[in-house]
């Protein structure tokens, strides 16, 4: 409850400030047949720097060309020429089959990065059929930094070809100092098919 002088809060005087943690919308990619989609700081209206201590990729309904693939995602440090920075990360799902034969929660050691410079996966097996996709988020926080490394959040849910609903959870660091200023997703084999991804800033 804020406190109130003659009728007026002090937050509504100015007296007090904070944080709204307003979702900004920055950039919509939509695939079609799209082998990668690269939200690239500077290029196309996208703003990945200082502007914001926190973004956050939206996936919806992000359907592969090819059967059981994983859905992934990489970094650079050099506007797009090269997306290999190096992580390192863990993952671990839970999944429940459409026919009740199968519930887990796991821990996916396979899955992790150690100072690997590879695509991370975000979501794993999503199928092709025409239900099936995959949808969740990324969160990056400080990727402008050139002091700390660049942590980052994943959290998806696919349908997956067994058929089975999956929850993935991701999250890790690129350890470099130099400012991230570019991300790219694309399927661990073939196009993504269609889908969106939308790229907010988080701010006050």
């Amino acid at each position: 409850m804020a406190v109130i002088s003659n009728g007026t809060t002090l937050i509504d005087a100015g007296a007090i400030s904070v944080p709204t943690g307003k979702m900004t919308l920055i950039k919509t990619l939509t695939a079609s047949s799209s082998a990668t989609l690269s939200f690239v700081d500077g290029a196309s209206d996208v703003v990945l720097d200082d502007t914001y201590d926190e973004y956050v990729f939206k996936f919806i309904n992000i359907h592969p060309a090819t059967d059981s693939v994983d859905f992934t995602f990489n970094m650079s440090i050099d506007s797009g020429s090269n997306y290999n920075v190096t992580k390192t990360t863990t993952l671990f799902q839970a999944q429940h089959k459409e026919d009740d034969s199968k519930t887990e929660l796991a821990y996916e050691a396979g899955q992790d990065l150690a100072q690997g410079t590879g695509f991370q996966n975000l979501s794993r097996q999503v199928g092709n059929e025409n239900d099936e996709n995959c949808s969740g988020t990324l969160q990056i926080f400080s990727p402008s930094s050139t002091v700390f490394v660049k942590h980052f959040i994943g959290k998806m849910n696919a349908s997956v070809a067994d058929p089975k609903s999956e929850n993935f959870f991701s999250a890790g660091y690129g350890n470099t100092t130099s400012a991230v200023d570019a991300v790219q997703f694309k399927m661990s084999s073939g196009n993504i098919d269609s889908g969106v991804i939308k790229l907010y800033g988080i701010g006050g």
